[in-house]
């Protein structure tokens, strides 16, 4: 084993005047936009020293390097101080400090991936570590390269589970690229960490998730500089550093002080304050990073599409789930960037198959949801993976704010949902999705998939994959025919209009198992001399305003939809919105309502109102009224 060497005295003196330097530009930074949060950057002052100026690897100038070693600041309130670090690395000019949080500067007050340098938006706390995760697990098992990932983490972000679920899964899979550094500087938001400084219970809670851990002292850049060294040793397991420090380090009367946090200090009091810490300052010897090992491959950022066309006929019979796990291994054969993560229900959502045919790019994520999320972030940095992440689709709520952080993070991820609605049946109301669509349909930039066959779901898995921005495919659980040849084309906001005549007199709407529901019902009224048109949205979001709007001026003004989801923020509001302003329209909405329970899928579709023959019910309303 190699052996320890300390660096000479200049390079430590270097490493404590960068530290003193990184404070004095966070503090202008947040006197200049008179918010901010100082003294959470001034505790963490030694730890990017010694990071970005003695230990990662990367090039200064190409932040975004497939080499390069990776940064997460999970406790992103931190921002100025990481800003401040690229400034001392040459890439962001120190002027442009000044204009921390202003409209028109990517300098925002929590990072984000406008920035070359930033991976991942950080600020909603307790999720950095995980998408740390994500990469580490590309880096050794899809990259095999070189470099490392190290995540800083705030204490008071460690009473979140999230954190706990990314600690268990690295150590799972022997993340020995992963450093994670806790900045234990005891104070939080309101009042001090449960924790405070009992550094060793933070040890213990480490170990005891399998990690490779160091109690330092956080203001010291040589005890700083041995176990970020040892971390690389461990072969094995990722490295905890448990980082004692003091919030507002070198500031006095404010250093380990309540009520702090996020305040600015007034220009007359941070004059002082800087003129001290500049008397600190006792060398100006230029540290640069070391170059990383050129080994990660260039990204092929071309198409990927599935290696045929479905193979199905029309009147086959399956669930989309299932079509799309048939898809998910097909599109894998295409790309090796293709990646898929599952949380444990990989038999039900049918991942599985592509773990069969792809094992060594799927990744079991257990049961926590939020970290699959971030995981599946993580994977997805600098375009090195495209990730399909699955589960039942009312458990992806438990991620909500992990979804809504990937939308700021810019990060092309897709998730597929599963069991949507009362049609799962027998498992009751626990298992129903009921809310997804109007949990998706709020996220920008995200797309949401709602295929109605096996033919409409391996297009939009193929779709998604090529799709920016966050992708829901939303899957069902009963096996229904295919309606589509393997020929039929799909596109992303183009609605398709499955049954019409000349004499349509209302116009259905459906999607999933309600789709075939609508159907049935236009069979049943074509035999009662009443013809309908029947619509499949395919994406909720974005909808085929356009198609909608022609087929109701078709019928009358007459409309109804139908989904096997909550009223609330589903397709029947989307399409509300679509026709707001359109003159004549009547709308009648059937959706689920009420808390559902336990029954037989056709039972539970009648009882909610949304199955066939209570769509030609309303169909006869629609003329009675």
């Amino acid at each position: 084993m190699a052996s320890y060497h300390k660096p000479d005295e200049k390079t430590l003196q270097g490493l404590k005047d960068i530290a003193n330097k990184l404070r004095i530009h966070s503090i202008k930074a947040t006197c200049a936009s008179n918010s901010g949060h100082p003294t959470s950057c001034c505790s963490a002052a030694e730890v990017m020293s010694v990071l970005f100026f003695h230990t990662m690897r990367y090039k200064a100038m190409d932040p975004r390097n497939p080499s390069n070693d990776r940064f997460v600041l999970s406790k992103g309130h931190a921002a100025p101080i990481l800003y401040a670090a690229w400034v001392e690395a040459g890439y962001v000019k120190e002027a442009d400090l000044l204009n921390l949080r202003k409209i028109d500067c990517d300098l925002e007050g929590h990072p984000t991936p406008k920035l070359a340098f930033v991976d991942v938006a950080t600020g909603s706390l307790g999720q950095g570590l995980g998408a740390a995760c994500g990469m580490a697990y590309t880096g050794k098992n899809f990259d095999k390269s070189s470099y490392r990932v190290y995540c800083l983490l705030g204490d008071g972000e460690c009473s979140e589970g999230s954190v706990w679920e990314a600690m268990a899964f690295a150590s799972y899979y022997k993340l020995d690229n992963l450093v994670a550094i806790i900045d234990v500087n005891r104070l939080g938001q309101s009042e001090a960490a449960p924790l405070q400084h009992d550094t060793e219970t933070y040890r213990r809670r480490c170990e005891a998730f399998g990690w490779n851990t160091y109690v330092v002292d956080g203001h010291d850049v040589e005890e700083l500089c041995k176990a970020l060294w040892q971390a690389e040793q461990d072969k094995s397991r990722p490295t905890a550093i448990v980082a004692k420090t003091f919030k507002g380090r070198g500031l006095k009367a404010i250093e380990n002080e309540d009520n702090w946090h996020g305040k600015p200090i007034s220009k007359d009091r941070a004059e002082g304050y800087i003129s001290e810490l500049k008397g600190l300052i006792q060398t100006n010897k230029p540290l640069c990073p070391e170059l990383p090992t050129e080994d990660a491959a260039p990204v092929d950022f071309s198409p990927i599409l599935l290696p045929s066309l479905p193979n199905y006929k029309l009147g086959d019979k399956i669930s989309t789930r299932k079509a799309y796990g048939v898809a998910l291994a097909r599109l894998g054969q295409s790309s090796t960037r293709v990646v898929a993560l599952d949380g444990d229900t990989k038999n039900s959502t049918f991942s599985e198959l592509f773990k069969k045919a792809h094992p060594d790019r799927y990744i079991e994520c257990f049961i926590a949801e939020q970290n699959m999320v971030s995981v599946a972030i993580g994977c997805a940095t600098r375009g090195r993976t495209v990730p399909f992440a699955s589960t039942f689709a009312a458990f992806l709520s438990r991620a909500y704010d992990h979804i809504r952080m990937a939308a700021i993070s810019q990060s092309n991820v897709n998730l597929v949902g599963s069991h949507c609605g009362v049609s799962i049946g027998e498992d009751g109301p626990s298992q129903m999705a009921l809310e997804d669509l109007a949990m998706f349909r709020a996220i920008p930039t995200c797309t949401v998939f709602y295929p109605s066959d096996g033919v409409s779901t391996e297009r939009a898995v193929e779709l998604a994959a090529n799709t920016k921005g966050i992708c829901f495919i939303r899957t069902s659980r009963p096996d229904t025919a295919v309606i589509y040849s393997p020929e039929e084309t799909f596109e992303v906001g183009q609605a398709k209009v499955v049954r019409q005549t000349e004499s349509d007199r209302v116009t259905l709407i459906g999607a999933g198992v309600t789709l075939h529901e609508a159907l049935a019902a236009a069979d049943q009224l074509a035999k009662e001399g009443v013809n309908v048109r029947v619509i499949d949205p395919f994406t909720i979001k974005p909808l085929d305003k356009d198609t909608i709007i022609s087929s109701v001026r078709a019928t009358g003004g007459r409309v109804i939809t139908v989904e096997d989801h909550y009223p609330e923020g589903g397709l029947g509001e989307a399409v509300c919105s679509a026709l707001q302003g359109e003159p004549g329209v009547m709308v009648q909405r059937l959706a689920v309502s009420g808390v559902p329970r336990s029954g037989k899928p056709q039972e539970l579709l009648d009882i909610y109102g949304i199955s066939a023959s209570k769509i030609v019910d309303a169909v006869r309303t629609a003329f009675a009224n």
